[in-house]
C-alpha cells in the first residue's frame, strides 16, 4: 500500500512538477484539525490509485515558498497537477467520494 510522501519545498519541482503521473497535494498544518479529519480519505486515495496518481503532503508550516506559491490561504487544500500544471484544487475537508470524482477526470 502507498501512503502519501512528505514533500519539502526543496523537493517539490522534482516530486510534483517533474512527475510522469498527475499528483495530488495535500497542504496541510499538523494543527489544523479539519487537515487531520482529511488525512485518512487522502490515505485511501493513495492506496486506491496506486500506480495512476502520486499523492504528496506539504506542510505548510515547514514549507512556506511552495505554499505561498500556489496562494494557499486556508488549509487543507488539495490540489491537482499533471504535466507540471495546476489543473484543479478542492478546498476543506472533503468526503473521499468528491474528491475522487475530481481526480478521475485527470486520471
Amino acid at each position: 500500500m502507498s501512503a502519501a510522501a512528505s514533500v519539502t519545498d526543496d523537493l517539490f519541482e522534482q516530486e510534483v512538477i517533474e512527475s510522469p503521473l498527475p499528483v495530488l497535494v495535500d497542504f496541510w498544518a499538523p494543527w489544523c484539525g479539519p487537515c487531520r479529519m482529511v488525512a485518512p480519505v487522502v490515505e485511501e486515495i493513495a492506496a486506491q490509485y496506486e500506480g495512476q496518481l502520486k499523492v504528496v503532503k506539504v506542510n505548510t508550516d515547514e514549507n512556506p515558498q511552495v505554499a505561498g506559491k500556489y496562494g494557499i490561504r486556508s488549509i487543507p487544500t488539495l490540489m491537482i497537477f499533471k504535466g507540471g500544471q495546476k489543473v484543479d484544487m478542492v478546498v476543506g475537508a472533503v468526503p473521499k467520494s468528491t474528491l475522487s470524482t475530481t481526480l478521475e477526470k485527470y486520471l
